[in-house]
Formats: structure tokens, sequence, C-alpha cells
């Protein structure tokens, strides 16, 4: 069996296939941006709802230990310790630990 092709047939062969490539590789680069925003705005509710159920956790466990007052110092560790989570988070997010600028000369340091 003998296949015969002619030069503008080759290349028609190759236009095509270097066109389904194109179309494949933007597609995936589409889906890739869409699985990244789908990503981003999950994770902003998905915090948010971690931080509501902390934050009504720290409530319960406060106002059952002040509607049920008897130990001042489980008073104050109840009370205390979640101030101390929320200084340690906000120290730790508006503290500034490096100084990453555009370098210059391109090579390795």
């Amino acid at each position: 069996m003998t296949l015969s092709l002619t030069s503008t047939q080759v290349l028609a062969g190759a236009g095509v296939l270097l066109a389904l490539f194109v179309v494949w590789r933007f597609g995936a680069r589409k889906a890739r941006r869409a699985a990244e925003a789908a990503r981003t705005g999950i994770g902003v509710v998905s915090l948010a709802g971690r931080v509501l159920f902390t934050g009504a956790a720290f409530t319960g466990v406060q106002w059952l230990v002040i509607t049920h007052p008897g130990n001042p110092t489980l008073l104050l560790v109840v009370l205390g310790v979640p101030d101390l989570i929320a200084a340690h988070v906000l120290t730790r997010a508006l503290t500034v630990t490096s100084m990453d600028g555009p370098r210059r000369g391109g090579g390795r340091r």
C-alpha cells in the first residue's frame, strides 16, 4: 500500500494539526484561569466561615463562664485567651518582615 500526498495536502494537514494544538492550549489556559478564580472565591468564603465559627465558639464559651460565675481565674483565662490570639494574628498580619523589591542586573545573588 502506497500513500502519495501532494505538498499542498501535507501543508494542509500540518495546518490543521497546528490549529488543533492552538485551540487545545487556549482551552487549557482558560480552564486554568477559571479554576484559579473559583479557588480564590472559595478561599474567601471559607475563611469568612471559619472566622464566624471561631468567633461564635469564643463567644459561647465566654457567655457560659460569665453567666455561671464562681472562679475568677477561669473568667480571666476565658476572656484573655481570645484577646491574645487576636493580638498575635493582627501583629503578624501588620508586621513587614522583608522588603522584596525588583532585582537589578538579572543575576543570581
